[in-house]
C-alpha cells in the first residue's frame, strides 16, 4: 500500500516542480502519478525483497501533452528507493533517451527536492576497447587473420584512421572523453569504429590488462550506484536474453518503465529471430580452414587446444557439403532451381504455416548436430584462451598468444552459435495448438555472387516476454500515446504477453480536439482502383492552398513516386519527398519555407507517421492517402494470419484492423502536438465509409470535428 509518508513525498516533489517551473497541473498527469504509485507500492514482497504478488505491472495510455516523463519519474522513483530497487527507464528511440537524460532528469533533480543519481546504460559495442585502441596506436593489427572474418574491416584504413586513433587516445587519456561513441564530438565511420570495439564474447573482462581503465566497465561501475538507469528497449531485451543481470541489474531488483511501449513487441521479435546466409557461412568456414596452419602454429603448444584444433578439419568437412546441399535444396523449394532469373534482384519464399518439408527438416537436423559440435569445440577453445590470461592459471599457453587469438575464436564461436540457433528453428516441429515459427527463404545477389538466406522467427514474442520480463521483474510500467487498438488493450496484451490481471488505464488528454477537423472529402475513392486513387490524390494536391503546411502520408513508395511524377511542374517544385533528402534536411527545409510565409508539402511514408514533431504553424494539414493496413508480404505477419485462420479466427479483424487503428491514430497525432495547435486531417480512402470496419476505425480516433462527404 502507498503509505502516507511516501504519498506525501511524491506530492511535495510534484508541487515543487510545478512551482519552480511555472507549470500548470494536468488532470491526466495527476491520474498517471497516482496510478503508478499505487501499483508499485502495492507489490507484496518477502523479507529478502523478492516479489510475491502478481499485479505488479501498470499499462497506461497517455496522449501527447500529458507530461508522461515527469509523471512516471515522480511516481516510480520514490517507490523504487523505498523498496530498495533500481529504476530502469527504457526508451525506443535515441531522441527520447537523450530528452530523458539531458532534460527531464536534470530538471527533476534540480527542482523536485528528490535526492538521486542517474546513469546511461549502453551496450559494450558503443564503447572503445582500450586493447584495440593501443594496438591501432602502435600500428599493430591485433591479428591479421581476424580481418579475413570481419568483412567490414580493411587492412589499410589510411592516414585518416591513424589520425582518428591518436585523437581518441589523447582525449581518453586526458579525461576529456569517456570512451563512448555518442559523446565523441564528430562522426566516426562504422568501419573505423568496428576496428576499435568488441562484443561480449571477445572481451576478456577482468583478465584484460586495461580492465581498471576500461570505458565500458567504468560505465558499469556508475550503474552500480545509480538510482535511475536510462537504457533502451534493445539493451533491456539483450540483457534478458543473456539471463538478466549481465549489463543491467537483475530483473528481480528492477522496476522497469517502458516509454514508447508500443514498440516493445516488435523489438522483442527481432531479438528472437534467426537469419543465416549459406554462402556467407561457407566463406567464414573456408577462411577458418585456411587459417588452421596459423592457429596450430600459435596454439597447438597447449595439449587441449592441439586436440580441439585437430578436430576442426573434420568438423568443417562435415559442414561444407551439407551447406551446399541446403543451398541447392533451398533453391528447389523456392521454385528457382537455377537461381534468380535475370530480371529478378530478389525472391522470397515463405513456408505455409511455417511448416517445412520433411527433407529440409531432416537436413536441418544434420546441420544442427554439426554446428553443435563446432560450437562446443570453439567454446572450449575460448574458455582455455581466457584462462590463459589469468596469471593464477597455468594452462601452458603464453598470455600474449591467448590475447592475440581470443578475439578470432570468440567471433567464430558467435557465428557458429548463430547458425546453430537457425538450424535448431528449422529442425524443430512446432507444438500442437501453439503459435508456429515463421520460416522463409530469401534469394538475392550481392554483386555477382548469389546468396540464399534461411530465416526463422516466432510469430509472437508474448510467451518469452511473459516469462523473461513480466514474470521476472519486480515491477513495471508500460506507457505510450498509442497502446490501445480500437479503444481496447487486447491487441497489446496479445502481442506483449501482458496478463489480464495487470492494471490498465487510458488517461484523458489535455488537448481540445475540436480545434481540428477530420475530413473525408468527395475526392476520397477506394484504393482498390489504383489509377483512380492516384488521380484523386493528384487533384487533391493541386487544390491545396499555396501557404498550407502539409504532411501527406503514403502507404507505398511506388504510389508516392507516381503521384509526385503526375503533379504539374509548379507543384512538383513545392513538394519535399522522403528519400530525396535526408530526413533532418527535409524537415529543416519545410520549416524554412513556412517561416518565409510560403507553403510546404511533405510527401512521407509510414516512418513519417510517428516521431515527426511539427507544432503550430509548421503543420496545419495532415493528409492520409490510404488506411494504413500492413503490407501483406511480411513473412511473420502472414504466418500468424494463417495460424489464426486455421483455428477458425478472422485474421483481418483480429490483426489487420486493430494494427491499422493504431497507425491511424499515430498519423492523426502528427497534427495536435501542443494545446494551441489546430488544423485539418483529410482521409482520402473511402473504405472508411463503405466497409464494416470503417466506423470502428473512426470511433477509435480522438473527438475531432467531422466533415464527412458521403
Amino acid at each position: 500500500m502507498l503509505d502516507e509518508a511516501l504519498k506525501g513525498e511524491i506530492q511535495a516533489a510534484y508541487r515543487r516542480v510545478l512551482e519552480t517551473q511555472g507549470l500548470t497541473p494536468r488532470y491526466g498527469q495527476r491520474l498517471m502519478i497516482a496510478e503508478i504509485a499505487r501499483t508499485l507500492a502495492s507489490i507484496e514482497a518477502d523479507d529478502a525483497g523478492k516479489r510475491l504478488s502478481d499485479e505488479h505491472v501498470c499499462v497506461l495510455e497517455a496522449g501527447t501533452g500529458t507530461g508522461k516523463t515527469l509523471a512516471y519519474l515522480l511516481a516510480a522513483l520514490p517507490v523504487a528507493k523505498a523498496r530498495g530497487k533500481r529504476l530502469v527507464i527504457a526508451t525506443a528511440t535515441i531522441a527520447l533517451q537523450e530528452q530523458v537524460l539531458l532534460q527531464d532528469l536534470p530538471t527533476l533533480k534540480a527542482h523536485s527536492g528528490l535526492d538521486f543519481n542517474y546513469a546511461l546504460a549502453k551496450g559494450r559495442g558503443r564503447y572503445i576497447c582500450l586493447t584495440r585502441l593501443e594496438q591501432a596506436l602502435d600500428g599493430i593489427e591485433g591479428n591479421p587473420t581476424l580481418s579475413l572474418f570481419e568483412q567490414s574491416l580493411t587492412q589499410d584504413a589510411g592516414s585518416h584512421f591513424q589520425a582518428l586513433v591518436q585523437e581518441l587516445a589523447d582525449a581518453y587519456g586526458s579525461g576529456n572523453w569517456e570512451g563512448d561513441r555518442e559523446s565523441w564530438p564528430g562522426a566516426i565511420d562504422d568501419n573505423d569504429w568496428r576496428r576499435l570495439t568488441i562484443d561480449h564474447r571477445q572481451c576478456t573482462n577482468r583478465r584484460c590488462g586495461h580492465f581498471g581503465a576500461c570505458a565500458f566497465f567504468r560505465a558499469r561501475r556508475d550503474l552500480e550506484t545509480a538510482d535511475i538507469i536510462v537504457a533502451n528497449h534493445d539493451l533491456v531485451l539483450a540483457d534478458l536474453s543473456l539471463g538478466g543481470g549481465v549489463v543491467l541489474p537483475p530483473p528481480g531488483d528492477c522496476i522497469y518503465v517502458f516509454d514508447e511501449g508500443h514498440h516493445l513487441p516488435d523489438k522483442a521479435l527481432t531479438h528472437f529471430a534467426h537469419r543465416v546466409g549459406t554462402n556467407a557461412t561457407l566463406r567464414w568456414l573456408g577462411n577458418l580452414k585456411k587459417s588452421l596452419t596459423e592457429l596450430n602454429q600459435a596454439l597447438a603448444v597447449q595439449p587441449t587446444l592441439a586436440r580441439l584444433l585437430a578436430g576442426l578439419p573434420e568438423a568443417i568437412a562435415a559442414l561444407e557439403p551439407r551447406l551446399g546441399e541446403a543451398f541447392s535444396l533451398g533453391h528447389q523449394l523456392a521454385g528457382r532451381p537455377h537461381g534468380l532469373e535475370e530480371s529478378e534482384e530478389f525472391h522470397q519464399h515463405r513456408f505455409e504455416m511455417g511448416c517445412t518439408p520433411e527433407a529440409l527438416r531432416e537436413h536441418a537436423g544434420s546441420l544442427l548436430t554439426a554446428f553443435a559440435e563446432l560450437s562446443r569445440a570453439l567454446e572450449s577453445m575460448s574458455d582455455i584462451l581466457r584462462e590463459s590470461l589469468d596469471p593464477d592459471k597455468h594452462t601452458g599457453l603464453a598470455r600474449e598468444q591467448a590475447e592475440a587469438w581470443l578475439p578470432l575464436i570468440a567471433l567464430l564461436h558467435g557465428r557458429a552459435m548463430e547458425a546453430y540457433g537457425l538450424w535448431q528453428a528449422y529442425a524443430a516441429t512446432d507444438a500442437e495448438g501453439e503459435a508456429p515459427h515463421a520460416r522463409w527463404l530469401t534469394l538475392e545477389r550481392f554483386g555477382s555472387e548469389p546468396e540464399l538466406t534461411f530465416s526463422a522467427s516466432p510469430v509472437s514474442a508474448a510467451p518469452t516476454l511473459a516469462k523473461s520480463l513480466w514474470g521476472s521483474c519486480f515491477g513495471a510500467v508500460v506507457t505510450s500515446a498509442t497502446l490501445t487498438a480500437l479503444g481496447r488493450f487486447e491487441r497489446l496484451q496479445e502481442r506483449a504477453g501482458l496478463a489480464n490481471r495487470y492494471r490498465y488505464q487510458r488517461l484523458p488528454s489535455p488537448f481540445d480536439y475540436s480545434r481540428a477537423v477530420l475530413s473525408v472529402p468527395r475526392q476520397a475513392v477506394d484504393p482498390g482502383d489504383r489509377e483512380a486513387h492516384e488521380q484523386a490524390i493528384v487533384e487533391f494536391v493541386s487544390e491545396l492552398g499555396e501557404k498550407e503546411a502539409v504532411l501527406m502520408l503514403f502507404s507505398s513508395r511506388a504510389q508516392l513516386r507516381a503521384v509526385e511524377k503526375a503533379l504539374p511542374g509548379a507543384w512538383r517544385e513545392r513538394v519535399l519527398a522522403q528519400d530525396r533528402l535526408p530526413k533532418r534536411e527535409l524537415i529543416e527545409r519545410h520549416r524554412a519555407q513556412v517561416d518565409a510565409g510560403k507553403g510546404s508539402v511533405i510527401f512521407g511514408l509510414a516512418s513519417f507517421a510517428e516521431g515527426i514533431d511539427l507544432p503550430g504553424d509548421y503543420l496545419t494539414h495532415v493528409v492520409i492517402t490510404r488506411l494504413p493496413f500492413a503490407v501483406p508480404d511480411d513473412p511473420v505477419g502472414a504466418t500468424l494470419a494463417e495460424w489464426i485462420e486455421s483455428r477458425g479466427g478472422n485474421s483481418f479483424m483480429r490483426i489487420s484492423v486493430p494494427d491499422a487503428s493504431i497507425k491511424l491514430v499515430q498519423a492523426c497525432g502528427r497534427l495536435i502536438r501542443k494545446e494551441a495547435d489546430h488544423g485539418r486531417i483529410t482521409l482520402l480512402d473511402r473504405r472508411v465509409l463503405t466497409r464494416r470496419y470503417g466506423q470502428a476505425l473512426l470511433d477509435a480516433l480522438p473527438p475531432f470535428r467531422r466533415e464527412i462527404e458521403a
